[in-house]
């Protein structure tokens, strides 16, 4: 994921602006397209967000696992209200970036929300993290850390 979204800067949920390299590199990428106005998008970043807080925020050893927000909204502020009502803390495209017409393109997006597991050189993993997570909970992080290439000091 580092080769893919090179140079760019990612934001926090606060507006802080994060360098891509550092935060992405040797980590499981999931990229997470979903709009505000959206109802399944709804229904499915709660589910992230536990997913995510019980890898990253409350494990003992943090999982080499990060999500990017893609947002499909219809403005910044759609977004960024999306972003403070229901997100998670983990980063986000910026609404402005025209790169995120280039990732829906890239990766065949045409319905949301979409999971994409991406390895770091933004190879797909999985387009189904949705799904996966849906149906095998933590256990599907493990299947996507054993094949994303990266350095692995995760415990599983």
């Amino acid at each position: 994921m580092v080769d893919l979204l090179i140079g760019r800067s990612l934001v926090t949920r606060e507006g802080a602006a994060v360098e891509a390299e550092v935060a992405l590199q040797n980590k499981v990428v999931a990229l997470y397209f979903a709009a505000g106005r959206c109802p399944p998008s709804r229904d499915f970043t709660p589910l992230l967000c536990d997913f995510y807080t019980a890898l990253v925020d409350e494990a003992r050893r943090p999982a080499p696992f990060e999500v990017v927000f893609v947002s499909v909204d219809g403005s910044a502020q759609e977004m960024l209200d999306f972003m403070h009502e229901l997100h998670g803390a983990w980063l986000a495209l910026p609404f402005h970036d025209p790169y995120r017409h280039e990732l829906k393109k890239r990766y065949n997006i045409s319905a949301t929300p979409k999971l994409v597991i991406v390895k770091q050189s933004g190879e797909v993993i999985t387009s189904k993290g949705r799904k996966q997570i849906r149906e095998q909970g933590l256990a599907c992080f493990q299947n996507w850390v054993e094949v994303a290439d990266i350095f692995q000091n995760f415990p599983g």
